[in-house]
Parts: structure tokens; sequence; C-alpha cells
């Protein structure tokens, strides 16, 4: 009776700062994730059908949240006139910055917790195979591990997005190809001449006769022609260009935690009882060890996600992440932070962006304290 009491007085949690977070979280992803089939979905607007997060007219540019003290100002700059009620106010093209940030976060969010289940995934299966196989293999696959952390994690990143973002390019224009077919007929030419065909003579050939050049630009185009893409496609690629990026660079910390965890594990009594009956290694590791690593499991893929969601700002910010005109918190920041001038202060188009990304990721760091504090086995009733 003592013991079962202990238990019922002992909350799963005590900090009140993670049911806050997860409150807060919870009506962030109500808010954001949730709605972005309509603030990513098309709208009429003169004939033509555009995303509602890119609607917008030029003379509503600039206008601040109606209930804001300069709320009166009109499109124009005349005192009085009838100007839209935006609640967030407005950007530069006069788009409503209230669905620009719901929908930019909604594909932050998306983005971070995508990055970050693959970065768990990664770190799980490469920590739990290190860990139990152990010996030279271990020796091995940390010392990969020490390699990619002596690295600038940031730079992989960045040189990955740019990268990918160049071979998605020359997916889509298909000029290599057209380059090389060229050379290719050049060289034939020469070659049932007689004469050299090396890369040196074919490009004084290309150069000493302009007109021949375009006529086989012309009819390269025919036979290789540019790969059309939608928009639409071309910003998914781009998004799972930035989703690898991000996850395939996250998970160093969370293999050695795997690791660290599984050796602990392996030479337990009941893994060494499931040994002795002849359970193989395999169903070692995936019936008695991965249930056993759900906890730690929760609490650093909690941790992980702010962190997904911050290096995605942070590149969308520099301009290499999310590209416009689709919004994030990371490039809509960069929109708002030369609307920062002493001639006249945009404050909305920095702040609100801002302040929802360093609520959510405060609120996420809560959340995975509280799910560390509530999975701690060695917790006690104070």
């Amino acid at each position: 009776m003592l013991r079962l009491a202990s238990r019922r007085d002992n909350p799963p949690t005590r900090s009140l700062a993670g049911l806050i977070g997860a409150g807060f979280l919870a009506l962030m992803i109500g808010a954001c994730v949730l709605t972005l089939p309509w603030t990513l979905g098309s709208t009429p607007d003169d004939g033509a059908m555009v995303p509602r997060y890119n609607e917008g007219s030029i003379n509503d540019a600039r206008l601040p949240p109606f209930w804001a003290p300069d709320a009166q100002r009109s499109p124009g700059g005349d005192a009085g006139a009838a100007a839209p009620r935006f609640l967030l106010g407005s950007d530069a093209l006069g788009r409503s910055l209230f669905i620009r940030v719901l929908a930019g976060g909604g594909v932050s969010l998306t983005i971070g917790i995508a990055a970050a289940m693959l970065s768990v995934v990664i770190g799980t299966i490469y920590g739990a195979i290190s860990g139990y196989a152990g010996g030279r293999i271990d020796a091995l696959l940390m010392r990969v591990v020490d390699v990619l952390y002596g690295l600038p994690y940031v730079l992989l990143v960045v040189l990955l997005a740019i990268a990918a973002d160049a071979v998605v390019g020359e997916y889509v224009s298909r000029e290599g190809a057209r380059a090389a077919w060229i050379d290719r007929h050049v060289a034939e030419e020469l070659a049932s001449k007689g004469l050299p065909a090396d890369r040196a003579a074919v490009l004084r050939v290309l150069a000493a006769d302009a007109v021949q050049t375009r006529l086989l630009e012309t009819e390269a185009l025919k036979i290789v022609p540019p790969r059309e893409i939608a928009q639409a496609g071309r910003t998914m690629l781009d998004l799972l260009v930035l989703l690898i990026a991000i996850g395939g660079f996250s998970w160093l910390t969370m293999a050695r935690v795997i690791r660290g965890q599984v050796m602990s594990l392996k030479n337990q009594p009941f893994v060494e009882a499931a040994r002795a009956i002849g359970a193989s290694r395999r169903r070692i590791l995936i019936v008695h060890l991965l249930p056993n690593l759900v906890g730690p499991i929760i609490v650093y893929a909690t941790l992980t996600v702010p962190q997904a969601i911050l290096q995605e700002s942070f590149l969308s910010f520099l301009g290499i992440g999310v590209k416009p005109p689709l919004p994030s918190w990371g490039n809509l920041a960069a929109e708002g932070l030369p609307e920062l001038n002493p001639y006249q202060s945009n404050w909305w188009l920095l702040l609100f962006p801002c302040l929802l990304l360093g609520l959510t990721l405060l609120a996420l760091n809560f959340v995975g304290e509280g799910l560390r504090e509530a999975l701690d086995p060695k917790r006690e009733k104070r």
C-alpha cells in the first residue's frame, strides 16, 4: 500500500514549464501546421490563381497592425483615409503578415520535425549497431563520428545545400547535356575528316565559326530540350534537399547517447538470458534492447527538433534555405530586418516572425526537459 501510494503521489512530471511548453507547442502546431492546406492553397487574384500566402496588393504595402498606435496610417500615407485591417500588418508587397507567419511557421515546423526524425533514425541505428557490436567495429564507427564532430557543422550543411541546389538546377536546365552533345558532334565531324578531334580542336572550331555554333545550339535544343518542372515540384525538391542537409548531419549526439545506453544494457541479465536461449543478435537488438531505449530516444528527439528548426531558420535567413515567395520564419525575419531604419521603422515585419520562432524553440526545450524528468528511472519523490 505504501508503495502504491508513493507512485500515486509522484506525478509523471513536476515541470510546470514543461506543461506550459507542451500547451504552447500544441497551439503552434494547430495554428501553423494544421492550417497549411489553407495558407498554401490557391485563391483567385485578377483572373489568376495565386497561393494565399502570396496574395496582396502593392497599395496595401507596409501597413501596421490595426491595433497598433500608428494604425491610422493609410496605404498612400494620408492620415484619416480608410485602410485595410491586418491583424499583424502587411509586408512590402501588401501581403498579410498573419497568413505568411502561419504558413512560414508550418513550413519551419514541418521541416524541423521531419529533419529531427531523420536524425533520430540515423543516430539510433548507428549508435545501436556500434554499441552492440563493440570491438573494432565500434572503434571504427566512433572514429567516423569524431571526424564529423571536428568538421564545421554549419559549413557542411551550407555546402551540401548549395551543391544540391546546383545539381537540381542542372537537372532542370540540362545545359550541360546540350553542351556535351555539341562537343561530341563537332568531334565526330573532325574525326570523319581525319583532323584532330581533341578538346582543344573542338573549342577552336566553335570559336572560329559563330554561325555554325548557333545552328548547333538550335539543333541541340531540339535533341536535348530543357526539362520543364513546375514551380511546386521545384519547391518540393528544395525542401527535400534542405531536410536531408539538416537531418544528415544532426545525428552525431544521438548516436553517442544510444551507443552508451546499448553498452550498459547489453550486459544486463535479461540480455544474457536471451543470448542463453539462442536468440540471434538481430532479435536481441530489436526485441530486447530497442524497447528499453524509448525513453532516451524520445527525450533527445524532443531536444533535436528545436535545433533543426533553428538551423532551417538560419539557412533561410542566409537565403539558401526556403526560397521566397514560400515563407518560413527565417526568410520572413530576413525580409523584416531591412525594415528597421531611422526614417520609418516597420517593426512588425521583424518582431512577429522572431517572436514566434523564439517562443517555439523555448517551448520545445521546456518539453524536452519535462520529458527527461518524467522518464528518469532514478527520479524519486521529494
